[in-house]
């Protein structure tokens, strides 16, 4: 199956972003109150000679938890290492990046939700007092290995903080929402990959792309990449709002930035479940896509514009869903 051009999570496609990612503070765009801090804190760390409190980044996907993650890196001018929460499965795969850091280094954990409870365990230790216990041998003969650590910065990121235990979420010293981006910071994101990737954009396309990425940098990314090749294909290369709006015409992304995939599961609400309240599992095997899934990258946009809103019973969709897709509203089904 085709993947989204709008959707929030990493495609194979958007490697080209690594290229795209600002090295300071300085030059990232929007999360201000969240980098304006985490500018403070650094400042205080490198004073006293201290490694940087372990920092929790959470929010939707997209957003640039992995790009603040290596700003921070780079503010402290330490070296990054980074895992992804799932590919941790053993103590051993836990010991094998612990002890390759040096004083100062930051370890980046991705999906840092997803890791094992018994490797969460052996984790507290190595946050708190960078130390790290481990059980050595076979079933007959074990013994316990304490190995002492550097100083160094954990920084997890997540989509789904409510799914962190409470102990490991409290073993964070600084805990950061990140929230979605507004159509003026989009804006100067499109700018600047305008200028990195030296494809001209005028304004009203710029605008236009803004409009349509859903509050977020990386679709914003893609959906300039995609349009610069209509562009390139179709007119001059430059990307002016007649190429814009054609692409996207055939992107099928809309004014709003929804998708065949959004409308499917509005209409899916609205024509098999009377509008709702539906629970989210009815609303999985009515469009075939994993809970998961829906949690995390449909519903939270179409939350934060109005056309759908969680209730006790379930979801519902709004009267502007209705009047999005142009549908005839019975009041007395909300």
């Amino acid at each position: 199956m085709e993947e989204r051009v709008i959707t929030n999570k990493e495609l194979k496609d958007d490697t080209f972003e690594v290229n795209l990612r600002p090295d300071s503070i300085d030059e990232y765009v929007g999360q201000t109150d969240v980098t304006d801090n985490i500018r403070v804190f650094i400042e205080a760390a490198k004073m006293r000679e201290e490694s940087l409190d372990h920092v929790l980044l959470y929010g939707p996907p997209g957003l640039g938890k992995t790009t603040l993650a290596y700003i921070i890196a780079n503010e402290l001018g330490s070296n990054i290492k980074t895992v992804s929460g799932p590919t941790i499965e053993k103590s051993g795969d836990l010991a094998a990046v612990l002890s390759t850091l040096e004083p100062g280094d930051v370890l980046f954990i991705d999906e840092i939700h997803r890791l094992p409870r018994y490797i969460e365990e052996i984790l507290y230790p190595a946050m708190e007092d960078f130390n790290l216990d481990i059980i050595v041998g076979s079933e007959t003969s074990t013994k316990n290995i304490t190995i002492n650590l550097p100083p160094f910065t954990l920084v997890g990121a997540t989509t789904r903080a409510g799914d962190l235990s409470a102990p490991l979420r409290n073993r964070f010293g600084i805990i950061a929402k990140l929230n979605y981006y507004t159509v003026d910071e989009l804006l100067a994101i499109i700018k600047r990959t305008s200028r990195v990737l030296k494809v001209k954009i005028n304004d009203e396309a710029a605008f236009e792309l803004a409009s349509r990425s859903r509050g977020t940098p990386r679709i914003a990314n893609r959906l300039f990449k995609r349009v610069s090749d209509f562009a390139l294909v179709l007119g001059n290369g430059h990307i002016d709002k007649k190429i814009t709006l054609e692409a996207l015409t055939k992107l099928k992304v809309d004014h709003l930035g929804l998708d065949d995939t959004d409308y499917q599961l509005l209409r899916a609400i609205i024509e098999k479940f009377n509008g709702g309240p539906v629970g989210i599992e009815a609303i999985s095997s009515a469009i075939g896509e994993e809970v998961t899934t829906i949690l995390d990258v449909y519903e939270p946009y179409l939350l934060q514009i109005g056309l759908l809103k969680r209730t006790p019973r379930g979801r519902v969709a709004t009267k502007l869903a209705y009047k999005h897709l142009n549908i005839n509203h019975q009041t007395e089904l909300l």
